[in-house]
């Protein structure tokens, strides 16, 4: 047997990955072309690196067909329904910050809060005669927060390209959506609720709770919590 670690593909997700491991003396490599999820593992036994996209990992992790995994903390929580029964955090790793916001147009004077987005809702409602759109890749954590805070009048459309230009083009009037910086935010005429972030996102070291783990697999878990420096 051996451990399955699963690790983005590409990008600088894979790339400070791979730095994070080499800095605590386990290197992970991508071998073969660009095309091909070749990958390799120097500096611990019995740990196998598995090249997966960055949102796949969750299922993954969650199936058991992977028994550890590296991906955003917004990723697992938006994709697996109670992750904690799925999957536990071992690491935060530093790198891949970003916050899932909600964000409105900057004409919008009077809107600041989630007690503001609450009542122009209903008035839109009222006016237009169907609720107000929030565009969103991220449907369970903008309905559970929305939900937490009395927020009801509204409806989530789904976005798969850009979210930030669904009002521009009238096909949203909302967004929630992450960002790291706000640029493109404010390059589009909008502003993020005033308040804390929906979720505060960070690359995370996740391990399967639903992974078959062998004597053996326990070993080498136990040598690479010790290698990185996870039980001091």
């Amino acid at each position: 047997m051996t451990v399955k670690l699963g690790v983005p593909s590409k990008g600088r997700l894979m790339e400070k990955t791979f730095d994070w491991f080499g800095a605590r003396g386990i290197e992970l490599a991508r071998t073969g072309s660009d095309r091909e999820y070749a990958a390799a593992v120097k500096g611990i036994e019995g740990l196998e690196l598995v090249l997966l996209s960055a949102g796949e990992i969750p299922r993954e992790l969650a199936a058991g067909r992977i028994h550890l995994g590296v991906t955003g903390s917004d990723l697992v929580r938006e994709k697996l329904g109670a992750w904690a029964d799925k999957v536990s955090e071992m690491a935060l790793m530093g790198f891949g910050h970003a916050d899932l916001i909600i964000a409105v147009p900057k004409c919008w004077v009077d809107v600041n809060t989630l007690d503001d987005l609450d009542a122009v809702a209903a008035a839109f409602r009222a006016r237009h005669g169907f609720r107000l759109r929030i565009a969103t890749k991220f449907h369970r954590l903008i309905r559970d927060h929305l939900r937490d805070h009395g927020v009801a009048d509204y409806q989530l459309v789904d976005s798969q390209g850009a979210t930030e230009g669904t009002v521009k083009n009238e096909t949203a009037e909302a967004v929630a959506d992450i960002t790291s910086t706000g640029e493109t935010l404010r390059a589009n005429h909008l502003k993020i609720l005033i308040g804390p972030p929906v979720h505060k996102s960070q690359a995370t070291l996740f391990k399967s709770r639903k992974a078959v783990w062998s004597e053996e697999d326990r070993a080498t878990l136990a040598k690479l919590t010790e290698e990185l420096g996870l039980n001091r």
